[in-house]
């Protein structure tokens, strides 16, 4: 058994949790086209014989605007150190920016090897890409580069197999069964969040965030509270809808999700709160999963 841990570091929108999803082949991190997606550490874990590869999908590192972007800023950062290897994410078609160096910056210090990420590949031609690489392999000391498309899933494959050439523990971390350590009660609110990000207007999904607060599981069926929380009351009627009808969109693609994921029927349901500032507030960072208490 060869087993070890990759995080996956990359400015927003750059593709992280598709990537960490077709490798993974399993639906453990939220993806939408909004930036930020990521709030939370995800860990997604691969498994096949003689092999476990425990992934860690961090949020985008950005310059943070609140005290929430510097938390999260902070964890990502973190999970560059005690891992077996990083992966580098960039999008291939917008090419490496300020952004992008920003992070290669701080990670100069580590001593973790680094495979450069060259994704979304299928928005560009080969030739484009031969010249990209050429470009991009003297920018940093990258043990690899590797171009994906996790959308497409093209050359997954190929990727873990370099990844197996960093994998130095000898340990089984999760029954070869688990492919991700994030709770169902967790799962349920990033569902929920994701459904939230996709239908609605850009101005909402960077000021909500969701929480489950009720997770009861019997033999035939789930009940699931989830609350979704905005800082301001002018965000909580566009959440709601007319008549309810944003709310009830929400909650009918979000249970569809959610029964397919616990494979029984859900009874889900959502309630808006408005917590002015709530990203700035350390005592709802902490009541929300951002922030140890400790």
């Amino acid at each position: 058994m060869k087993s070890g841990f990759v995080s996956i570091v990359g400015r927003p929108n750059v593709g992280k949790s598709t990537l960490i999803n077709s490798i993974i082949n399993k639906k453990v991190a939220i993806t939408s086209d909004v930036s930020g997606t990521t709030r939370n550490i995800i860990q997604g874990i691969y498994n096949e014989p003689g092999f476990q590869i425990v992934f860690v999908d961090t949020p985008g590192i950005h310059k943070p605007i609140n005290r929430l972007g510097k938390v999260l800023n902070k964890q990502a950062l973190a999970l560059t150190k005690d891992v077996d290897l990083i992966l580098f994410v960039v999008d291939v078609a917008a090419g490496i920016g300020k952004g992008d160096m920003f992070i290669l910056d701080m990670l100069r210090s580590s001593d973790v090897p680094i495979i450069l990420i060259l994704n979304k590949i299928d928005r560009i031609n080969d030739a484009k890409l031969l010249q990209i690489i050429d470009e991009y392999k003297d920018i940093y000391p990258f043990v690899e580069i590797v171009p994906t498309s996790g959308l497409k899933h093209d050359n997954i494959k190929h990727l873990i197999d370099v990844i197996k050439k960093y994998l130095h523990d000898e340990v089984q971390y999760f029954p070869e069964d688990y492919y991700t350590s994030s709770s169902l009660k967790f799962m349920a609110s990033e569902i929920v969040r994701e459904k939230l990000l996709q239908l609605t207007e850009d101005e909402v999904p960077h000021s909500i965030t969701c929480y489950t607060t009720l997770f009861e599981e019997t033999k035939d069926i789930i009940k699931i509270n989830v609350d979704i929380i905005v800082d301001r009351d002018s965000l909580k009627k566009i959440v709601i809808g007319a008549n309810g009808s944003m709310l009830k969109q929400v909650g009918t693609l979000a249970r569809r999700d959610i029964q397919y994921l616990v494979g029984k029927k859900v009874y889900l349901e959502l309630y808006v709160k408005t917590i002015k500032n709530w990203k700035e507030k350390e005592k709802y960072l902490i009541e929300l999963g951002f922030v140890d208490s400790e």
